[in-house]
C-alpha cells in the first residue's frame, strides 16, 4: 500500500520522502551553472553560424531578457510554494487542472531528451580524442554515470553539480580572459581581430527575421536549466531564502556569461568558419571556446577546453535527469502518472521515476543509425521547441497567480519574494514564447521538398503538449480555475510550514 501524500506532493507521515537537504550553495550553483551547457559551449557556434555575430548577439539579448523575467516570476512562485517539480503544480492550480497535466508530462519528456542530446553531444566531444572510436560506447557509459550520480541521494546530485558548476564557471572566466587578452593585443593569435570579422561577407547580421527566429530555438536551448531553481526548491533547506538569492543571480549570469561570450567569439572566429557548427556541414565541429583557444596557438589549452566541455555534458545530463526524475515523481504523488512512480528509495530517490527517465534518455541510441549530429540536432530542436512551452506556461501560470491573488483581497507587500515590473514581465515573455514556439522552421514548408524529419523533431512537441492537455479536459472534465477558486494560504498550512497568513 502506498504512503499517503499531502498536497504539495510530499508523503505524509513518514520519513521516506523528499528530503530538504540541498544548501544555499547547492542552489546558487544551480542557478549560475544551470545555463551553462552544451548549448554555450557548443551550439553557439550554430547560432553564430547561421545569424552572424550581430545578429547572434541580438538574439542572445532577447532571449535572456526574457528568461530573466521568466525567472522572476518562478521566483515569485517557487518562494511561495516550494514544491519538488513545482511547474505542474502551479498551472494545476492557477490555470486548469488539464493545463498542469499537460505541462508535467512535456516537461519530464523535455528533459529526459536533453539528457539524450548530452549524451550524444558526449559522443562528438569524444571524437576529438577518438575519433575512430564507436560513439555508442560513449553514450552507454555517460548515461550510465548520469544514472549512478542520481541513483543515491538528493544531496549526491547537488554535491556533484556544485563541482560541476564551478568547473564551468571557472572555464567561461577563462576563456573571457583569454579573449579579451587576444582582443586587445597582449595574446597574439595570428589573425585579425577587432570588427574585422563583423565585416566578413553579410555580417555582422546575416539573414533575416525569419533565420533570428530560427537561432532563437539554440539560443532557447542554451539557456535550458535556469528554472532548474524551481524544480531543486522543494528539495532545498530555506526556501523562501535561497530560491530568490539563486534567482537574482540569473540577470548577472546572462550578462557577463552568454552576452560576453558570444560577442568575443563573434569578434575572433569569423562566421564562415566552416569549423563553427552548422546545420549543412558534413563533419560535426568542435567547440567555438576551443577555437578560440586554438587560434590563439594554445593547443593545450584546447584540449583542457575539450575537457572542460565534457564535463559540461556530463553536468548538463545530471541536472536534466534530476529535473525529469523530480518531475515524473512530483506527478505520481498529484495522480497525474501512474502511483508506481512516486515510490522512494531510503535516501529519498524515486528510483522507478529514474529508471524510466534513463529508458526515454536512450533516444540517444539513435545515433547508432543516423549520424550522430543530425541525432543531436532533431534532439536539440525537440528539447528547445518544449523548453518554450514550459517557460509560456511558466509566465500564464505568473500572471494567473498574481491575479488571483490580488483579486481575493491579499497584499502583494506580504509575498516572500515579489516579481518586479508586473505584468509586462510575464506578458513580455508570453508573447516572445509565442512569436518563438508558433515561427520555428516554418520556411521548411516553402521549400521544394520538405524535411519532414526535421519538421516534426521541431513541432512534435506542440501537438504532444495540446493531446495532453485536450484529452485531459475530455476525460476528467478539467476546466480553467476561477480566480475565486485559487488557494493560497492553505495549501502551506497542509504542508506543516506554519506559515504566517497573508494579511488581507
Amino acid at each position: 500500500m502506498m504512503t499517503p501524500t499531502t498536497d504539495s506532493g510530499t508523503p505524509a507521515g513518514s520519513a521516506n520522502q523528499l528530503q530538504r537537504v540541498l544548501k544555499a550553495r547547492h542552489l546558487t550553483m544551480i542557478a549560475l551553472g544551470g545555463a551553462i551547457g552544451t548549448g554555450l559551449f557548443i551550439a553557439s557556434g550554430a547560432a553564430i553560424a547561421e545569424a552572424g555575430p550581430g545578429g547572434a548577439l541580438l538574439v542572445y539579448l532577447v532571449i535572456g531578457l526574457m528568461v530573466y523575467f521568466i525567472m522572476t516570476s518562478l521566483g515569485e512562485l517557487a518562494t511561495f510554494m516550494p514544491v519538488s517539480g513545482s511547474f505542474c503544480t502551479y498551472a494545476s492550480r492557477y490555470v486548469d487542472p488539464g493545463f498542469g497535466f499537460a505541462l508535467g508530462w512535456t516537461f519530464w519528456f523535455s528533459w529526459a531528451t536533453v539528457v539524450a542530446v548530452d549524451v550524444v553531444a558526449a559522443q562528438l566531444v569524444m571524437a576529438y580524442w577518438f575519433p575512430d572510436s564507436p560513439g555508442w560506447v560513449w553514450s552507454v557509459a555517460f548515461l550510465a554515470l548520469t544514472f549512478g550520480l542520481n541513483a543515491f541521494s538528493a544531496r549526491g546530485f547537488g554535491e556533484s553539480e556544485y563541482w560541476f558548476a564551478l568547473i564551468k564557471v571557472i572555464a567561461v572566466l577563462c576563456f573571457i580572459v583569454v579573449g579579451l587578452g587576444m582582443l586587445v593585443g597582449i595574446i597574439h593569435s595570428g589573425d585579425q581581430v577587432g570588427l574585422v570579422n563583423w565585416g566578413v561577407g553579410d555580417a555582422p547580421f546575416v539573414g533575416n527575421f525569419a533565420t533570428w527566429v530560427g537561432v532563437a530555438m539554440v539560443v532557447a536551448y542554451s539557456f535550458q536549466g535556469t528554472e532548474l531553481v524551481g524544480v531543486a526548491a522543494g528539495e532545498s533547506e530555506n526556501p523562501r531564502r535561497n530560491v530568490p538569492r539563486a534567482i537574482n543571480h540569473v540577470f548577472w549570469r546572462i550578462l557577463l556569461f552568454y552576452v560576453l561570450a558570444i560577442l568575443i567569439i563573434g569578434l575572433l572566429i569569423p562566421y564562415t568558419d566552416p569549423q563553427l557548427l552548422r546545420n549543412e556541414v558534413g563533419d560535426i565541429a568542435v567547440s567555438p571556446f576551443t577555437l578560440v583557444f586554438q587560434h590563439a596557438g594554445l593547443l593545450s589549452a584546447a584540449t583542457v577546453m575539450n575537457a572542460v566541455i565534457l564535463t559540461s555534458v556530463l553536468s548538463a545530463g545530471n541536472s536534466g535527469m534530476y529535473a525529469a526524475t523530480r518531475m515524473l515523481f512530483n506527478m505520481a504523488v498529484d495522480g497525474q502518472a501512474p502511483a508506481f512512480f512516486k515510490r522512494l528509495t531510503r535516501g529519498g530517490v524515486p528510483l522507478r521515476a529514474l529508471l524510466a527517465t534513463t529508458v526515454l534518455a536512450c533516444l540517444c541510441m539513435f545515433s547508432v543509425v543516423y549520424s550522430p549530429k543530425a541525432v543531436y540536432i532533431w534532439l536539440l530542436n525537440f528539447a528547445g521547441m518544449t523548453e518554450f512551452i514550459v517557460w509560456l506556461s511558466i509566465a500564464v501560470s505568473h500572471y494567473r497567480f498574481r491575479q488571483g491573488y490580488v483579486k481575493q483581497g491579499y497584499d502583494t507587500a506580504d509575498l516572500p519574494y515579489k516579481a518586479g515590473l508586473f505584468p509586462f514581465g510575464p506578458l513580455l515573455a508570453f508573447v516572445l514564447c509565442l512569436l518563438v514556439t508558433l515561427g520555428q522552421n516554418y520556411q521548411a514548408f516553402l521549400e521544394q521538398r520538405i524535411d519532414w524529419i526535421g519538421v516534426i523533431s521541431t513541432y512534435l512537441a506542440i501537438p504532444l503538449f495540446l493531446a495532453f492537455w485536450i484529452g485531459h479536459r475530455l476525460l476528467r472534465k478539467s476546466r480553467w480555475i476561477p480566480y475565486a477558486d485559487m488557494r493560497y494560504y492553505g495549501l502551506e498550512q497542509e504542508r506543516g510550514a506554519n506559515p504566517v497568513a497573508p494579511s488581507r
